[in-house]
């Protein structure tokens, strides 16, 4: 490989929240974090190189959006997934959830209902509730190992309950599902005929693994495209979170023009300087970077399903389509909650995600981030089977 994903990169001290964090988040700070959803990557040079020369010119006054870092972000859409974007169906927001809240905001009122799909990313449920709006849950099921949508009780809250609005995860969070085409199709069928807004994140959509291949929710139907939101970023792809660097495509100008006025004239929509030239750096210089990632991604999760197979029986992962995370079930060790938490945590000194703060479907669950030099995931899963064999 041309980029050395097995480096050990110290980040602690940096204010980073997956090492920092550590204890405000789990009452310890010795535990081995494969938690949050960064990677423990250095960046791809071209990013760190633009932005190591932005700096070094030693003045940062106001910025302008040139049209370059606009065409980066069209080009990559076009180039990778064949998603047409023009200029004005996309604006700049500052974070994915941070979107959702201003589109929550914008678009409903205290005490409207939003629908979306547990278990599933968790700041959905904070943002709808935290907004004074009413979560409807149109649960995913486990169908042969993997979660699968329920389009018969998404027919009927659709109905009964009368959403303004559902959030979709595609690529969906925690379980790392691409969804195909047929199913992205009849949610917008059936969110379109009642009139509900559908708000696609879809941050994941560059990590596609294994041969899947995501599908942009805009582009399966004439429905989906008058009637979506979608919101993706580099962040993931890239590892480049800190930065904020999110976008926001609106095929519809009945929906868009006024909530993109909105987001202008409230500042919401205007780029930093680092912004811009990292998004550019990654989505023109970033391709070879990102394909290496990508087989070295792959590589970590077989490494972890033959580990488990080999070492953890009781813990079974879902192989993930398109994600860096997989989602443990630990179901037949008959752990669930403080006890499964213990586990992790107490006596194989880990910091996963409990399954849990995904909501209902996510009990018997860990989220285990595998974005890390195989060396770490290694003494991670040494620890972890350890730990089982006293239990």
């Amino acid at each position: 490989m041309k980029f050395d994903f097995d480096k050990v990169v110290d980040r602690r001290n940096t204010d980073c929240v997956k090492y920092d964090g550590l204890r405000d988040a789990y009452g310890r700070d010795d535990l081995l974090p494969l938690w949050i959803a960064d990677m423990d990557f250095e960046v791809c040079p071209a990013i760190y190189e633009a932005l190591e020369k932005r700096v070094s010119h030693k003045v940062y006054g106001y910025p302008i959006a040139r049209e370059c870092y606009w065409n980066a972000i069209i080009g990559w859409l076009r180039r990778r997934h064949g998603f047409a974007v023009e200029r004005d169906e996309l604006c700049y927001v500052p974070g994915i959830v941070r979107g959702i809240g201003y589109i929550v905001n914008y678009f409903t009122s205290p005490g409207d209902k939003i629908l979306i799909q547990e278990p599933v990313y968790h700041p959905f449920k904070n943002v709808v509730e935290g907004n004074g709006r009413i979560v409807v849950n149109n649960q995913l099921h486990y169908v042969d190992g993997t979660l699968k949508m329920d389009f018969d009780d998404l027919k009927s809250k659709i109905a009964v309950e009368k959403p303004k609005m559902m959030i979709l995860c595609n690529p969906h969070n925690p379980g790392g599902i691409v969804w195909t085409k047929e199913d992205l199709r009849k949610v917008a069928h059936i969110c379109a005929s009642a009139g509900t807004i559908v708000v696609s994140d879809e941050i994941h959509s560059d990590i596609e693994l294994f041969g899947n291949r995501y599908t942009p929710f805009a582009t399966v139907s004439e429905e989906a495209s008058t009637n979506s939101i979608i919101l993706g970023a580099p962040s993931k792809t890239f590892n480049i979170p800190g930065i904020v660097s999110s976008w926001c495509v609106i095929k519809n100008a009945a929906i868009r023009d006024g909530f993109f006025k909105w987001m202008e004239v409230n500042e919401f929509s205007a780029p930093t300087m680092f912004v811009t030239l990292a998004t550019e750096a990654a989505y023109t210089k970033g391709e070879d970077w990102l394909d290496e990632l990508l087989e070295y991604i792959e590589g970590n999760i077989c490494f972890v399903e033959n580990y488990l197979k080999d070492n953890i029986p009781q813990i079974k992962p879902l192989r993930p389509q398109a994600s860096f995370l997989m989602w443990l079930d630990c179901s037949a060790t008959g752990l669930k909650g403080l006890r499964l938490d213990d586990l992790f945590i107490s006596k194989a000194h880990l910091a996963l995600n409990d399954g849990e703060m995904f909501g209902p479907g996510g009990e018997y669950h860990m989220r285990l981030n595998v974005a890390c030099p195989r060396k770490v995931l290694e003494k991670a899963l040494s620890q972890l089977k350890e730990a089982v064999s006293r239990f």
